[in-house]
């Protein structure tokens, strides 16, 4: 089959993110023709302007429409586009050189109708941006979930950087309405209707993620609040290491406890792993302040995460909440 690629891309209020990712696809090293297709989901700050001005240069659409979330707005743009695989990446987003010639090579040696590519964090980055990067990508912090290599059938590709067939987007219905979590719910529906997911180690973008604490927070926190909810509706997905977080943050607040009372190793447990986690991260950036705000990140992203996933079995699974009444945050109104 003759692979035609669309980028679909949502954008809320981040004109200038547009920017940055559109300027990076002339970069690219590819004789593939691919479109683009720009979806403004109800923006106040418009990103018209600056699609406009590369109109005469890249192959690109720009539509406006109400404001439905992210994941509406993706399958609004899979309906527009003229290809038969669709590239859904977050405008948060910069591509490399070799990002689509790796899509292309991975697919056409060993096809599937929907994959995922990890993140990287660009030399561009502020050292708090590089931080959180090292936070949500480690092995040491996450278990190598966005990037383990040979996950297929049980990677699960996230919308910031996520390919899907044409086929496969009509026989999903695309996106749910839920926002986090989105991705994970497409990619156990894909699984259930025998599609296959793959990771695409090679073809990475440039992830800026959230540029302060507090907003960093935030998300990692939604992403705790989802995950019961998923599996809820998916009960064969659940796993013990989705705990691991919430578990992390209250051993990490029992081991300063006991240390008040002359109990000293279970800190001293804790002291150990931030030792490691600390000297990977200053191997990997070659920044001592950035592998120092890294153990920061790490505790928010435990904190945030297991907080919310705490809090959301509590409400559905023991109190018998229904979802979309406890945390309307969370459902976007299609």
């Amino acid at each position: 089959m003759q692979l035609q690629f669309s980028f679909i891309i949502p954008v809320y209020n981040r004109p200038q993110e547009i920017e940055e990712l559109l300027a990076s696809f002339f970069q690219l090293k590819t004789t593939v023709d691919y479109e683009i297709v720009i979806v403004e989901d109800g923006s106040a700050v418009s990103s018209k302007e600056v699609v406009e001005s590369y109109s005469d240069k890249l192959n690109i659409s720009y539509y406006f429409k109400a404001n439905s979330g992210p994941g509406d707005s993706r399958n609004f743009g899979m309906q527009k586009a003229k290809g038969n695989y669709y590239i859904i990446l977050d405008s948060d987003c910069i591509l490399p050189p070799q990002y689509l010639s790796e899509v292309t090579k991975s697919l056409d040696n060993d096809y599937v109708d929907c994959f995922g590519g990890p993140d990287a964090a660009h030399e561009s980055f502020s050292n708090i941006q590089k931080a959180i990067n090292f936070a949500m990508t480690s092995f040491l912090t996450t278990g190598g979930i966005r990037g383990k290599k040979n996950s297929v059938n049980t990677f699960q590709p996230r919308s910031f950087n996520m390919g899907i067939s044409k086929e496969a987007f009509q026989k999903t219905g695309g996106f749910g309405n839920i926002h986090p979590g989105e991705d994970p719910d497409l990619s156990i529906r894909l699984w259930k209707l025998g599609y296959n997911t793959k990771l695409i180690p090679e073809a990475f973008v440039y992830h800026k993620r959230r540029i302060s604490w507090f907003k960093f927070y935030k998300q990692v926190h939604k992403f705790g609040l989802v995950r019961p909810i998923l599996n809820s509706w998916h009960p064969h997905t659940k796993k013990i290491t989705y705990w691991f977080p919430t578990v992390f943050t209250i051993g990490l607040i029992a081991s300063l406890l006991l240390w008040l009372f002359g109990f000293k190793v279970l800190l001293y447990v804790y002291i150990a792993y931030f030792i490691i986690v600390f000297i990977a991260a200053l191997f990997q950036t070659k920044n001592i302040i950035i592998a120092l705000q890294a153990l920061f990140a790490i505790c928010i992203q435990f904190l945030g995460y297991g907080y919310g996933f705490l809090k959301t079995t509590l409400f559905i699974s023991v109190l018998n909440k229904k979802p979309e009444q406890k945390f309307p945050d969370l459902f976007f109104k299609k």
